[in-house]
């Protein structure tokens, strides 16, 4: 696979998976024994395989059904692809976090890191803006100043 190979799964994996909710392509990106980095709201720090992102794409996707995402720049070398991305919602959906919906919009950024091996995600490293989500939805104060 080329770098450029690396980048389109990094555009597919945000935009389409976690923004369109295209759940079959964890199948074909992700391999069996893939390892999630990245804490997401109530799940483990660690996800394993196609099935446990699957699960968490749902879980978010069901309390923000509007969900997009942008991918804004990337960078890839060696094994590695970076996606610097925005990502916009309504808390419309599900309840989040034990929070009934909102209806209040979010809107945050992020980078994704990912390690990739044939052709498959094999572990990644996902880092936003999860204060300032919570923060949105009301979970959390906003402090003054900052």
């Amino acid at each position: 696979m080329t770098l450029d190979d690396h980048r389109r799964i990094a555009r597919l994996v945000l935009e389409e998976m976690w923004g369109q909710g295209r759940l079959e392509l964890a199948d074909e990106l992700y391999a069996p024994d893939y390892v999630d980095h990245a804490v997401r709201g109530p799940e483990p720090s660690t996800v394993l395989g196609p099935e446990g992102i699957k699960a968490a794409v749902t879980a978010f996707r069901a309390a923000f059904p509007d969900l997009r995402y942008t991918v804004e720049e990337t960078m890839a070398e060696r094994d590695l692809v970076m996606a610097r991305f925005s990502a916009r919602g309504t808390h419309t959906g599900e309840p989040f976090l034990g929070v009934e919906p909102t209806g209040r919009e979010i809107s945050y950024t992020g980078t994704d890191i990912n390690r990739i091996v044939d052709g498959r995600i094999v572990e990644s490293w996902v880092h936003y803006d999860a204060l300032g989500l919570l923060q949105q939805l009301g979970l959390v104060p906003e402090i003054p100043g900052m």
